[in-house]
């Protein structure tokens, strides 16, 4: 009796925590500031093919004071190309994601956005250096379309582009302060549109 009543005890703690994490996954995506995607294309670009899109979003007062701190904010741009197919689950042909890194720069007084590939400009104001973040200009996603034979121009495919703040990299006090608070997590949803790939440009 006793063994049966300690693992209906295990089991009913297994479920309350399980509970308790979808709670607060849910609640993560509820919180989480809205961020507008608009006007995403693919477009032929140096032998291969680059995205661009913009995003509409606001930092949150606690976001600015935390760049002004010093801290770093990391946002993340994924992007998928699919294969649409009406007789079976579709195919995932393409995954890319793209950092960008905004800091204040306290000896220059300057706010500064760094990409994965290393490049960094300088600005004098946050609106200025949320600016250049908030519009993706000639993404590279495909350096050469040789590389991919199973990507054909001429064929319909969907595209699928999200940003987000990533939180896991902000420091360990400010990753506890984001626990289930709607000031420090802003996201968008996945941007989806159909794309009929022109063909690539040669040189």
């Amino acid at each position: 009796m006793l063994f049966i009543t300690a693992c209906l005890k295990r089991n009913l703690d297994g479920l309350r925590l399980a509970l308790v994490c979808a709670w607060l996954s849910f609640a993560g995506l509820a919180m989480a500031a809205e961020v507008e995607v608009s006007s995403p294309q693919l477009i032929a670009a140096d032998e291969g093919y680059a995205v661009s899109a913009d995003f509409q979003f606001e930092l949150s007062s606690r976001l600015e004071e935390a760049v002004m701190r010093g801290v770093v904010l990391t946002f993340l741009i994924d992007f998928e190309l699919v294969n649409k197919r009406w007789y079976w689950l579709d195919e995932k042909l393409l995954s890319r994601q793209m950092s960008l890194r905004l800091y204040y720069h306290a000896l220059t007084r300057q706010y500064r956005v760094a990409s994965g590939g290393g490049l960094h400009q300088s600005f004098p104001t946050l609106n200025e250096a949320l600016r250049v973040v908030s519009r993706l200009r000639s993404w590279q996603v495909i350096e050469k379309a040789s590389d991919f034979p199973q990507i054909k121009s001429g064929e319909g495919y969907r595209g699928a582009l999200r940003f987000k703040l990533d939180v896991t990299l902000l420091p360990k006090p400010f990753q506890i302060s984001a626990v289930g608070s709607r000031d420090w997590h802003l996201a968008s949803d996945w941007k989806t549109w159909n794309v009929n790939l022109p063909a690539p440009e040669s040189k």
